[in-house]
């Protein structure tokens, strides 16, 4: 099939379909963090065993990122998405059967690893979907993936819990994850998801495209590799910390945080979209020259450094707004840096630059949250460590303003 001739509509529901991939991961990843306050207390974890836990999944997902990202580039997105949701699906059932600690964090390593190949196979795919023009919006799209996952979490677990136990509430999420798999056997297996998942990377890119090198070397990866170290952190205490900060700080029943994690995510996908959508439409502009939008980078790095007030918000309501603008900051940088990467890096590399991104969110995380529990042991709150990961942002978003981008890489006009 000739890629040219296929729809838009075909096209955007690929990159939709890649979304809701984004959006189990998240479910499955963030169950933990929403039961953390009943299941820590049920099996003795406290808040330097939660951060290992958390960081148990970050160093799996740090480890298997890259290699699962180089795998899809070389069995494309279409199967290995297939095996990686159901591998992780497993997985994150069998959480229901841990005896403790050691269990429970031999798990989250497993989740880690099996999720590894989510991101670099959903970002591939949308890449290949979407033409050029479109593609700052899709990535934008696809963020909304994560935060719609972690919305749904929250309420979904919560209702289980209170249900039947938090043990049957990690298999009635995991089990809810399935119905993405006959999402994408209609979508991908079709004649069209063929045509563009499965097409050789040479055969669409442009004869002008430089030579492909190690992609961990090429200054556009520095570039977003840099940025995603300084963002995820911030971002890490909002999806990870928010349900037991809100007990410790707030008083909140732990069976009623779910109401409140709804917020941040939802917040989310509007930074995310509208992010991407300003970009997409500043590249559609005659004058357009490749280069990143530095306003933009600057508005969403400053929104991101907000989880800094969170100790200061009077209620916990006014907490979640607060953290509903860092959320929002931190997905217009994810979606502006994604964008800015994909455009430079070879087209062949695509989803090993993705999973090198995944590798440095997992790194930031991996350090950032043994430290927020030790924080939170030794001064009873989580003031100092939402202080220190506001002002975090902010440096690194300085050396990316600063930094002279490669070149962007030529598209070619039929490219999908």
């Amino acid at each position: 099939m000739d890629v040219s001739t296929i729809s838009n509509r075909r096209r955007w529901a690929l990159a939709l379909a890649a979304t809701f991939t984004m959006t189990i991961s998240y479910v499955d990843r963030q169950t933990l963090a929403v039961l953390a306050p009943r299941v820590t207390a049920d099996l003795g974890i406290g808040e330097r065993g939660f951060g290992l836990l958390l960081s148990a999944f970050s160093v799996a997902y740090l480890v298997g990122a890259p290699l699962s990202g180089a795998w899809i580039d070389r069995v494309g997105p279409r199967k290995g998405l297939l095996v990686a949701v159901l591998a992780w699906t497993a997985v994150a059932g069998l959480h229901c059967l841990a005896p403790g600690f050691g269990a429970l964090l031999a798990m989250r390593v497993a989740l880690g690893l099996a999720e590894s190949p989510s991101f670099p196979g959903a970002a591939r795919t949308v890449q290949r979907a979407l033409v050029p023009s479109q593609r700052a919006r899709g990535l934008g799209v696809l963020f909304t993936g994560s935060s719609i996952g972690a919305m749904i979490a929250p309420p979904l677990a919560t209702a289980l819990m209170a249900a039947y136990s938090w043990r049957a509430a990690f298999v009635g999420v995991a089990l809810a994850g399935l119905v993405w798999v006959p999402v994408w056997l209609a979508v991908a297996w079709s004649p069209s998801g063929r045509a563009l998942l499965d097409a050789d990377p040479d055969a669409v890119a442009s004869p002008t495209e430089p030579p492909e090198g190690p992609v961990y070397k090429h200054p556009a990866m520095l570039r977003a590799v840099v940025l995603i170290l300084a963002s995820a952190p911030a971002l890490s205490f909002v999806l990870l910390w928010s349900s037991k900060f809100l007990v410790r700080t707030y008083h909140v029943e732990p069976a009623a945080v779910g109401r409140y994690l709804v917020i941040p995510p939802l917040v989310y996908d509007l930074g995310s979209v509208a992010f991407g959508d300003l970009s997409s439409r500043r590249a559609l502009r005659r004058n357009f020259d490749g280069s990143p939008d530095r306003a933009l980078v600057a508005v969403a790095a400053v929104m991101c450094a907000c989880v800094g007030l969170l100790q200061l918000a009077p209620s916990p309501a006014a907490a979640m707004a607060v953290a509903s603008v860092a959320m929002a900051g931190g997905a217009g940088l994810y979606a502006l840096l994604t964008t800015d990467l994909f455009s430079r890096v070879p087209e062949g590399s695509i989803s090993a630059a993705g999973g090198l991104c995944a590798t440095a969110q997992s790194i930031a995380y991996v350090i950032a949250n043994p430290l927020v529990g030790a924080s939170a042991a030794a001064t009873g709150s989580y003031a100092r460590a939402t202080l220190t990961l506001g002002l975090w942002v902010l440096p690194g978003a300085a050396v990316l303003l600063l930094w002279k981008p490669p070149p962007a890489r030529r598209a070619a006009s039929h490219r999908a």
